[in-house]
C-alpha cells in the first residue's frame, strides 16, 4: 500500500512542475521579459566588451582633438592676428619705462604693421578728429613724454603717402620692419647689460614687447 501511494504521488508531483512551467511559458508578460533582458544582456556585452568599437571611439576623439588643435594653432598664426600683436607691442614700448632703446624707431614700425582696421579708423572721421583734438591741446599744453610718440604715430598714418602705405602688408615692409626690430632688440640687450638683467621686474615688459616684434616679421616671412 506504501509503495502504490508512493508510486502515484512522484506522476503527479512531476505533473505539477510541468504544468507550473508550462504556465509562465505561456505567459506573455513573463516571456517578453525573458527576450527583454536576453536583448539587454547581449547589447551591453557587445558595447562593453567589443574591443573593435572602444578603439575606433579613441582614435576618432583622438583624431578630433588633433585636427582641433590643428585649426586653433592656424587661426591664432594669421597675418592680421600677427599685426595685432606687433603693434600692441610698439604701444606697449612707446609707454614702457625698462628700456633704453631709441624709440622714434617704433613710428615707423608702427605705420608699417598696424592691421587694416586700425588704419582704416585712423583716417578716418574719428581719426582726424582725434589728431586734430591733440594737436590742438599740444599748442597750448605741453604733453607728457610717453605721450608723444603715439601721437606722432597717428599724424604719420594720416599724412603717410600711397607709396609708404603700399609697403604695408608687402614682403618689402616686413623686411623692413624686421630691420628695425632687430636694430631695436640689439639695442635692448646690449643697455641692458645681460640676458638676466633683461628679464628683471623693471624691464621684462619691454623685453616680452621687443621679443614679439621680432617674432612677428619672422613668421610673416614664413
Amino acid at each position: 500500500m506504501m509503495s502504490l501511494s508512493l508510486s502515484l504521488s512522484y506522476p503527479i508531483h512531476r505533473f505539477a512542475s510541468y504544468n507550473k512551467q508550462l504556465c509562465a511559458l505561456r505567459s506573455p508578460q513573463s516571456h517578453h521579459t525573458r527576450i527583454s533582458q536576453h536583448k539587454l544582456q547581449q547589447s551591453s556585452s557587445f558595447l562593453g566588451y567589443n574591443p573593435l568599437r572602444v578603439s575606433i571611439d579613441v582614435s576618432g576623439e583622438m583624431n578630433m582633438k588633433r585636427r582641433g588643435g590643428v585649426v586653433c594653432s592656424a587661426a591664432a598664426l594669421t597675418p592680421r592676428n600677427l599685426q595685432w600683436v606687433c603693434t600692441i607691442s610698439s604701444v606697449v614700448l612707446m609707454l614702457a619705462k625698462g628700456t633704453a632703446i631709441h624709440k622714434s624707431f617704433l613710428v615707423p614700425l608702427f605705420a608699417l604693421q598696424a592691421p587694416t582696421a586700425v588704419v582704416s579708423w585712423i583716417q578716418g572721421e574719428y581719426g582726424i578728429w582725434s589728431a586734430f583734438l591733440a594737436l590742438l591741446v599740444r599748442l597750448f599744453f605741453s604733453f607728457p613724454g610717453e605721450l608723444e610718440l603715439p601721437f606722432i604715430a597717428l599724424l604719420m598714418v594720416i599724412v603717410a603717402p600711397y607709396q609708404v602705405a603700399n609697403l604695408r602688408g608687402t614682403k618689402e615692409g616686413v623686411i623692413l620692419s624686421l630691420a628695425i626690430a632687430a636694430y631695436l632688440g640689439f639695442q635692448h640687450f646690449t643697455r641692458a647689460g645681460s640676458l638676466q638683467k633683461a628679464f628683471d621686474q623693471g624691464s621684462i615688459i619691454a623685453t616680452l614687447a621687443i621679443i614679439c616684434i621680432l617674432a612677428v616679421p619672422c613668421l610673416l616671412l614664413i
